[in-house]
C-alpha cells in the first residue's frame, strides 16, 4: 500500500492526512476483498524500514494504527475475519502489542476472510530469522541439515500456515516489491497499478483480479 505521502502532498495536506485516507482504503479493500471471494488478504501496512522515518510521522503511523486496533477490529470480528499478525512487534508499545494479541485471539475462531496485516515486517529480516533458527537447531542437534527442505523451511517463516500469495498489488506507479513476502512471491502474478493508496477501492480490485484472471500461471514449467 503506497502513495500516502503523495497524495496528502498533492493536496497541499500533513502526511497525516494521507495515512489517515490510506486506514479508509484499507477498509474498502477488506470489503471488496469478501465481496469478491477472497479466502487470504495480506496487507504491507507498516515495513521495517519505515522505523527511519522522522519521529513525528513514525508517531503518527503508530497512533494510527493504535486508533484502528481499537475502534475497527470489533467489526472486522463481528463480518467473521481472522486477523493475524506478521513482523517484529516488539518494536511497537506495550499497548500495540497487546491490542494485537487481543485482536489474533479474539478472531481465531472466525472462518472468513483471513485478514494478515505485515507490521514492521521486512522479507529480508523474515528469511534471515528462519536462516537462524534453523542454525540453531542443526547445533543442537534436532535437525540434519541434509533433511532440511523448502516445506520444513517454510515452516520456520512468520506466515507458516498461510498459503503463498496468488497475486500481489502495488500501488502509486512503483515498479518493485520492496522487501515484502520475498519467499513466498516466488511464483505470485505481479500487478502494478498507478493509482495512490488512498485512492485504491473496489474498482482498482476488480480490475487487479481481472488481470489475474487473464494470466496463465505456468509455475517454472513449460508452456502445453
Amino acid at each position: 500500500m503506497d502513495g500516502n505521502g503523495r497524495w496528502a502532498a498533492r493536496r497541499g495536506l500533513p502526511r497525516l492526512a494521507g495515512h489517515r485516507e490510506g486506514a479508509r482504503a484499507v477498509r474498502r479493500t477488506i470489503e471488496a476483498a469478501r465481496d469478491h471471494g477472497v479466502g487470504w488478504l495480506t496487507l504491507y501496512a507498516f515495513s521495517s524500514e519505515n522505523w527511519r522515518r522522522p519521529h513525528g510521522e513514525v508517531r503518527d503511523l503508530t497512533g494510527l494504527l493504535r486508533h484502528y486496533l481499537r475502534t475497527e477490529i470489533a467489526e472486522l470480528a463481528a463480518n467473521g475475519v481472522r486477523i493475524r499478525a506478521i513482523g517484529d512487534r516488539e518494536r511497537f508499545d506495550p499497548d500495540i502489542r497487546a491490542l494485537l494479541v487481543a485482536a489474533e485471539r479474539g478472531t481465531i475462531g472466525n472462518t472468513g476472510l483471513n485478514l494478515t496485516i505485515a507490521l514492521s515486517y521486512g522479507g529480508r529480516d523474515e528469511i534471515l530469522a528462519a536462516a537462524r533458527a534453523a542454525a540453531r537447531e542443526v547445533a543442537e542437534g534436532r535437525l540434519d541439515p541434509a533433511m532440511l527442505d523448502e516445506a520444513m523451511f517454510e515452516g520456520l517463516l512468520s506466515t507458516a500456515g498461510i498459503p503463498d500469495p496468488d497475486l500481489v498489488i502495488r500501488t502509486s506507479g512503483e515498479r518493485r516489491l520492496s522487501n515484502f513476502l520475498l519467499w513466498q512471491s516466488a511464483y505470485a502474478e505481479l500487478v502494478f497499478q498507478d493509482v495512490l493508496w488512498p485512492d485504491f477501492g473496489p474498482v482498482q480490485f476488480a480490475e487487479a483480479l481481472a488481470e489475474y484472471a487473464r494470466r496463465e500461471r505456468r509455475f517454472g514449467a513449460r508452456p502445453g
